[in-house]
């Protein structure tokens, strides 16, 4: 379990860099969806069953969404279209850099807390109560609501789709040339 568990932190790290060194946008959707599969499966082997899944679950459908957006908005191939993810990257390097150090410090020197009590038998269930409390239910049904909404609108907004790229006139039938024998030229 232990060797599993470097793996997977292995895996996430390796990835979550391959993010901003590819030079795709679908390579770097791909490596970032990996990354948080690994994490997922991190938090299972930690018997976080919940998280672990849910963090799958919403990683992988939020990176299939992004790459629907990104074909159906941009127009383009993300697999061929190449670009960087990392703008700025004196400024982005600065405030990485210091982000990790007050966190790693804040980790290192806080002195903390002692657990009083035990935990409840059942951990996941236990979270799920203390994150959505009486409303799970309704979250469960509204999820899907939302995502139909979501869908609809884009449906309603978008008038035109990338097969209008030809014009306006594709269903239109070329005129008759009586010359031909009434075939169209």
């Amino acid at each position: 379990m232990d060797v599993t568990f470097w793996l997977l932190g292995l895996v996430a790290v390796v990835s979550a860099v391959l993010v901003f060194v590819v030079d795709s946008m679908a390579r770097a959707t791909y490596a970032l969806a990996l990354s948080f599969v690994a994490v997922g499966f991190v938090l299972i082997l930690l018997q976080q069953n919940y998280l672990g899944v849910v963090t799958v679950l919403m990683m992988l459908m939020e990176m299939a969404v992004m790459a629907v957006y990104m074909v159906m908005y941009m127009g383009m191939n993300p697999a061929l279209m190449p670009m960087s993810m990392v703008h700025s990257k004196r400024a982005a390097l600065v405030v990485s850099v210091g982000a990790f150090v007050v966190l790693g410090s804040g980790a290192l020197l806080v002195d903390w807390p002692v657990r009083r009590g035990v935990p409840a038998p059942d951990v996941t269930r236990a979270l799920g109560e203390a994150t959505m409390g009486p409303y799970m239910l309704v979250m469960v049904v509204v999820s899907p609501v939302m995502v139909a909404t979501i869908v609809g609108g884009i449906v309603l907004a978008a008038h035109r789709t990338r097969y209008d790229r030809f014009g306006d006139d594709l269903d239109r039938r070329p005129p008759r040339d009586p010359a031909r024998g009434g075939v169209g030229g």
